[in-house]
């Protein structure tokens, strides 16, 4: 959806049921950063709207440009 200050806004049509929202938004940012899906996870907020993401293999500058 876009960025809101240092958060990046994602909308993903999984439910939020047995974590496959949290899958949705992994693979979502992997692929879109060109990373292997290991190299991103849920760092904090499994069950909340609001996330922390942890992404190996990026530094913040470079992943806010490859997300636009």
């Amino acid at each position: 959806m876009g960025w809101l200050g240092d958060a990046l806004k994602i909308r993903v049509t999984a439910p939020p049921e047995k974590g496959r929202a949290n899958e949705a938004v992994v693979s979502l940012l992997a692929e879109r950063l060109g990373l292997p899906a290991d190299a991103v996870a849920v760092a904090s907020g499994h069950s909340s709207p609001s996330k922390v993401m942890a992404i190996n293999g990026m530094d913040d500058e470079a992943i806010k440009k490859a997300l636009g």
